[in-house]
């Protein structure tokens, strides 16, 4: 039989396996969703063929949405509508055990649930609630990572706070539903919550469960204000404090965790606060997704505060991390310079990285070796970055796979054959991975390539062809993979399902045939159309084609038009459709029934998937580096106690400009660590400041940085204040923004820090802001913390006739003379200099080519001359201080020298020759100052 041609009606979904996840109302109780598999609303897609499985391979899926009704008491067997029925055996014996609520409670509304309540957050005011209808992902997105610059959350968060004298000690588990990943943490903070509220920013949740005596009304905890504070649009759910045990912890990671990462129970067996955390929250996962986790089936890891860099929610915002604050949309970020990822997982990974860089130099370095190898070996990138586009969401298609859900949908099976092709698909990439790999020969791309030779992967693939046919792939179109599913079981394993699938081929042929002959009937050009949403349907493009009476025969029904193509269905047709659904669910049961047969075959050896994921996510992040600096002239940096940047500029500005960016130098080091930047409005200041902490934050995270050359010293944590707006919904205006802001970094500062303050006291006025700027200095001051502070007061300069560590920088500007308005005009030169700004009253300058009248103008400049003249008085150096500095720089260079020096000796001689020439250059200019200061 001929087929007419059959087409889509939009562009191909993406390859999202279907959900069966649940949908919360924001209007009722918080427990009561459960959901079951309703067939509508798919996207389109493309028919290739119905008969035979394609062989072509493709990107994608169909996603197929839910609906929400009551919960099932956990434990008891499903209802009686559900097209399966009951549980397999296996899913049956792990719903029984201690792993589910109310184990030992037969009634179907069992007392001993969870108590899910409303916070006061969510009572009264639906801004602050933060609910949305919200589904798990159950599924695959196939959508590029390197176009997506906006994160999706989906990490649910426990957070529990010791009590009496352990108030301030922070147990932390999380977990993220598209990954089968637990972190643990715990840590002691102080009255502020900073580490806290910074990791739960980073880890950006879907939802933070806390115990219900944290939010007591009337009663509630300083930790709980500060978090619906800061987390005004993200769920909350407080559940009984006595599911917060440490016990019942322990015992889900002896039974959850996989066999490779068991020495995790090592370090968290006297983690109390943690443990209360994971137990929480593994009972809530479990009841919201109405699924649980397979034994041995979970990573877990402990994360301690100590082992990466702190970046601050704030500091991440001004330094436009991940999202740009002129334009959400746009990928103008640090995130956006260095994302060419090719995997969902890649990208997650440089977020993470990005918001917490690295401290241990080894691990830098290793993956500094690993970029500079693939920067140098062009067959190995090309080959590797090849190989890596191909794969899916691996953390996705596991965290689905070790699910088992406790009730038997059509959508928990259409999930789980989709992502049993996903998991061939994936499989089938290793040895490609492994040939690309062969060659390198960096320590950490061998460490990869090795975890890459694990028997496992071959054993599952075995055990899968054995059971799935060698075509079915991954394609695109959300009929064409329903195809895939409909003949992923090989023909003669079950004789239902064969003779299941040739009714279903059966009914795509009539359907097929039948739109044929009303073409021929009526002489119009039809052809069969495929939506997720309709089914099968009739589509016809009219062109020049005049219709009689400008009407479609009245055998066809469901009529829309858009432009000049119709589409519409008969009777006929809708019944061939009840038909062919009907027939589709009997193939997905019975493919569902060998499906879970084989994974419970697979299960013991699927952790390997874990190194998998782990060794895709990597190599994706490193390419994406190297790939980054072939488009620039990135170096690698160096790690020692300096901070020096040769011809360093801003990496995003880099991005937006036509041309590059003006380079400057910056040298910093612990006897010089507190840099003053003046210079004029709009000279570069603010820039230059957030330059240095994109360097710093691209050199932690293995990444080259934009330089001639470069050395840093490892920051422990990147403090910013930069931003000068107000915040009108907490009430504080720009210079109560400020005052909070540096309060944090006072509070949270140490040795290893650095600390970017830029124009501080603008708020107030002069007097009072340049005593809280000196004030703020001299504290800073007394720690070695890199210190850049950019200012517009010139009196602050004056310090480092006190503190020898002080170095002033200044923006240079240019004046160069206007002859059409017979005025001068300031050019920026953007350039970087040492001591104080020549430039004075700078503000003046621009006040005057503005419209003010010029006698204002006039009277402000005799104003501030008189007061400067006696501001200035007393700020004088005396020579014994000159002196003083000369020997202090002298010798902080000789130390810096012993310390870090690579020269070979003649080299050194020389140099220490210099230092020596240079240091009795600067007595002659010393005893000149006494004449100075006597006139």
């Amino acid at each position: 039989m001929l087929r007419p041609e059959i087409s889509s009606t939009s562009p191909s979904a993406p390859a999202v396996s279907p959900s069966s996840g649940e949908t919360r109302s924001p209007q009722g109780p918080r427990y009561n969703f459960r959901l079951q598999e309703t067939p509508q609303s798919r996207p389109s897609a493309q028919v290739v063929s119905a008969s035979t499985p394609p062989s072509t391979s493709g990107a994608a899926g169909d996603r197929s949405s839910s609906s929400s009704l009551p919960c099932p008491a956990p434990g008891s067997r499903p209802a009686q509508g559900s097209y399966f029925g009951n549980k397999r055996a296996y899913a049956e014996n792990i719903v029984a055990s201690n792993l589910t609520f109310g184990a030992s409670s037969s009634s179907a509304r069992d007392t001993n649930y969870p108590q899910t309540l409303k916070t006061p957050l969510s009572t009264g005011n639906p801004q602050r609630s933060g609910y949305k209808n919200w589904t798990p992902q159950m599924g695959y997105s196939a959508s590029s990572s390197s176009a997506i610059s906006v994160h999706c959350p989906s990490v649910i968060v426990a957070v529990v706070e010791g009590r009496g004298l352990a108030r301030g000690e922070i147990g932390m588990a999380s977990i993220d539903l598209k990954n089968p990943q637990i972190i643990l943490s715990q840590f002691a903070d102080n009255t502020t919550y900073a580490k806290v509220i910074t990791k739960l920013k980073i880890l950006s949740p879907l939802e933070i469960i806390m115990s219900n005596t944290a939010c007591a009304v009337g009663n509630s905890t300083k930790l709980f204000t500060l978090i619906t504070e800061n987390f005004k649009n993200v769920n909350f759910t407080t559940i009984q404090r006595k599911y917060f045990n440490e016990t019942k912890g322990l015992e889900y990671i002896e039974q959850l965790c996989i066999a490779e990462f068991s020495t995790v129970l090592m370090e968290v067996q006297s983690k109390y606060y943690c443990l209360a955390a994971v137990a929480a929250l593994l009972k809530y996962v479990e009841f919201i997704q109405n699924s649980v986790y397979a034994p041995k089936s979970l990573k877990i890891c402990f994360q301690g505060s100590e082992q990466t860099a702190m970046i601050d929610s704030s500091s991440a915002q001004n330094l436009e991390l991940l999202i740009n604050n002129q334009d959400s949309r746009n990928n103008h970020t640090l995130f956006g310079v260095l994302n060419y990822t090719k995997t969902p997982g890649g990208s997650r990974r440089l977020r993470s990285n990005i918001l917490e860089p690295l401290v241990d130099i080894e691990t830098i370095n290793m993956r500094l070796d690993c970029v500079q190898e693939l920067l140098q070996d062009e067959e190995l990138f090309f080959g590797l970055q090849s190989v890596i586009s191909r794969f899916l969401d691996t953390e996705q298609l596991l965290s689905v796979l070790v699910q088992i859900p406790k009730q038997d949908t059509v959508n928990a099976a259409e999930s789980k054959i989709t992502n049993l092709i996903y998991l061939k698909h994936t499989l089938e990439l290793v040895d490609p991975l492994k040939i690309a790999m062969k060659n390198c020969n960096t320590p950490l791309l061998r460490a990869y390539y090795g975890s890459l030779e694990d028997k496992r992967f071959g054993i599952i693939l075995e055990k899968i062809k054995t059971v799935i046919n060698d075509d079915a792939r991954y394609m695109k179109g959300c009929l064409n993979m329903r195809t895939q599913k409909c003949y992923a079981v090989r023909s003669n394993i079950n004789e239902f399902l064969d003779i299941a699938r040739r009714t279903y081929t059966e009914i795509v042929d009539d359907i097929a045939g039948m739109i044929s002959q009303l073409g021929e009937k009526y002489s119009l050009p039809l052809r069969t159309s495929f939506s997720s949403a309709r089914g099968f349907f009739i589509q016809m493009t009219t062109d020049c084609l005049a219709l009689p009476s400008d009407q479609l025969p009245s055998e066809f029904i469901k009529i829309s038009k858009v432009k000049n193509s119709y589409s519409f269905t008969s009777a006929d047709l809708i019944k061939m459709n009840e038909r062919c659904q009907e027939s589709l669910r009997e193939i997905y049961h019975m493919t569902y029934m060998i499906v879970c047969k084989l994974l419970s075959e697979i299960y013991e050896h699927i952790h390997c998937l874990y190194k998998l994921s782990d060794t895709v996510s990597m190599l994706d992040m490193l390419l994406s580096f190297a790939h980054a600096c072939t488009l620039s002239d990135y170096v690698r940096p160096e790690f020692t106690d300096t901070l020096a940047i040769k011809q360093g500029w801003h990496p995003i500005l880099e991005k937006i400009s036509a041309e590059k960016p003006i380079a400057n130098n910056t040298y910093i080091t612990e006897g010089s660590n507190f840099l003053i930047i003046t210079g004029p409005n709009m000279s570069g200041k603010s820039t230059y400041l957030k330059q240095i902490a994109l360097c710093q934050i691209m050199a932690q995270i293995g990444s080259y940085v934009p330089a001639e050359y470069s050395s840093f010293r490892i920051t422990k944590q990147i403090f910013t204040r930069i931003s000068t707006d107000d915040d009108i919904e907490t009430n504080s205006s720009t210079f109560m923004k400020e005052m909070k802001e540096i309060a944090y970094i006072l509070h949270n500062a140490n040795d290893k820090s650095l600390i970017l303050i830029d124009e501080l006291g603008r708020g107030t006025n002069t007097e009072e802001g340049i005593g809280i700027c000196y004030a703020v200095c001299e504290y800073l001051l007394s720690l070695k913390a890199f210190t850049l502070f950019a200012t517009h007061f010139l009196e602050l300069c004056h310090i480092d006739a006190l503190y020898l560590n002080v170095q002033n920088m200044h923006f240079e500007v240019q004046h160069v003379k206007n002859t059409s308005r017979n005025k001068e005009a300031i050019l920026y030169t953007y350039k970087l200099s040492k001591g104080l700004t020549e430039e004075k009253n700078y503000g003046l300058k621009a006040a005057e080519v503005s419209s003010l009248p010029p006698s204002i103008v006039l009277d402000a400049k005799e104003i501030t001359t008189q007061i400067t003249r006696q501001i200035l008085q007393n700020q004088r150096s005396t020579p014994e201080m000159e002196r003083q500095r000369a020997v202090y720089h002298l010798a902080t260079r000789l130390v810096q020298t012993a310390r870090n020096s690579q020269l070979d000796p003649d080299s050194l001689r020389i140099y220490l020759s210099n230092l020596k020439k240079k240091y009795k250059e600067d007595f002659p200019r010393t005893e000149q100052v006494p004449g100075k200061t006597e006139e």
